[in-house]
């Protein structure tokens, strides 16, 4: 499932797609009725790929906790989010068995049930979302290794040294005319 591009908007019930940037904001596209709408930057956005769920000893990204979710549920839809608190403490039991009682609150669990079902609906719920994409995985090594000898040359010491030496004594010269512009002043 590619979660990197579904976006929740603080004030919007739902979640959206990012579909283009323009200028001063983004179009969206709400992921279950395919409507699309603009939105200003300064809306608040949270992009579900960011998400992570705490656990006892380290935070799970929700495409994990989706993913549980999913296997539980046999890919079809989870407990609705208006469940008991009880109900939903067993949903995220089941879903995340370590998951940190303290930090992750019902309202949470909630969101969780909800943006599952959304996704569920909009068709982004299938055994195959879940498969990791191959080119990350096989590809993505000898890229690496590509992106690192590349890397390796622009942090040289020589490039690195040459900057630093002339800002120290840009610094120091800075200092003593900040320090005589003082005694001159003061």
């Amino acid at each position: 499932m590619l979660l990197e591009k579904i976006i929740s908007i603080s004030g919007k019930p739902g979640l959206f797609k990012l579909v283009s940037q323009l200028k001063n904001g983004f179009i969206i596209e709400d992921v279950t009725t395919k409507k699309k709408v603009s939105i200003g930057n300064s809306s608040q956005v949270s992009l579900l790929d960011n998400i992570a769920m705490f656990t006892v000893d380290k935070e799970v990204p929700l495409f994990e906790v989706f993913e549980n979710i999913a296997k539980n549920y046999d890919y079809k839809e989870a407990i609705p989010h208006k469940s008991g608190d009880a109900e939903l403490k067993e949903f995220m039991t089941a879903s995340l068995p370590n998951y940190d009682t303290e930090r992750v609150y019902a309202s949470d669990i909630k969101k969780l049930a909800q943006w599952y079902n959304i996704l569920h609906k909009a068709g982004y719920i299938t055994p195959e979302s879940f498969v990791k994409s191959e080119p990350e995985t096989l590809d993505g090594a000898p890229a690496e290794e590509v992106s690192l000898e590349k890397e390796t040359p622009k942090k040289a010491a020589p490039k690195a040294d040459k900057p630093v030496a002339p800002k120290a004594k840009a610094a120091s010269g800075a200092k003593a005319a900040t320090k005589s512009t003082h005694r001159k002043m003061g």
